[in-house]
């Protein structure tokens, strides 16, 4: 059977699409429109009680969360986007964790913000500000190496940069984070990024 990622691309879900399109597997997409209320039916719910998507369907397995779900993914096909020992596996959950808990949040308002929906002013200004210490921190890390776990494209890099993105999307300004930047722009030119956002590849 082959694997079934339910959400769109226009979701959290493209980064569990990009990764399938990375690893070059097999997949059916279910596409769910959360506006619709296409997440809440109880069919779905069946699939993620919380009513959110992404989630997976893999052979017995489902699973939801959307970075848990590529960490998996990596570890069960292997090749170079897996970690190739227990450190590195370590760091990249560490460096998955860290874009959820650390960039998401304000990188959603910004997101939100910049599709004209109604933020009040003081909580775009507040995302702004806490962007930029966290930001500080992968500039210097992509200071030390050219990836986040070395000298190679990760799942790690694949998960932080699924969340980085966003800020491009809604035009904040990363030239403060030079690093980041070219490792950014790397990362979204791969030709999986470009097919899993729809867009014709390069």
């Amino acid at each position: 059977m082959a694997l079934i990622i339910y959400g769109s691309a226009m979701s959290r879900a493209y980064r569990v699409i990009w990764m399938a399109k990375e690893l070059g597997i097999p997949y059916e997409q279910v596409s769910l429109d959360v506006r619709k209320g296409e997440t809440r039916t109880p069919e779905y719910l069946k699939i993620n009680p919380n009513g959110h998507i992404p989630a997976i369907r893999d052979g017995d397995l489902i699973l939801w969360e959307s970075m848990a779900i590529n960490l998996y993914l990596a570890k069960k096909h292997g090749g170079p986007l897996a970690p190739s020992s227990p450190a590195e596996e370590a760091r990249a959950i560490m460096w998955s964790f860290w874009a959820i808990s650390e960039l998401e949040d304000p990188t959603v308002t910004l997101i939100q913000q910049s599709f004209g929906m109604p933020i009040e002013s003081a909580r775009v200004d507040r995302a702004k500000d806490l962007l930029k210490q966290p930001l500080g921190v992968l500039d210097a890390a992509l200071a030390a190496s050219p990836f986040l776990l070395g000298s190679r494209f990760t799942v790690a890099d694949l998960n932080v940069a699924s969340v980085v993105a966003g800020l491009a999307l809604a035009k904040y300004d990363l030239s403060p984070w030079p690093k980041l930047t070219a490792w950014l722009s790397g990362c979204t030119a791969r030709r999986a990024f470009a097919e899993a956002r729809g867009a014709p590849p390069a």
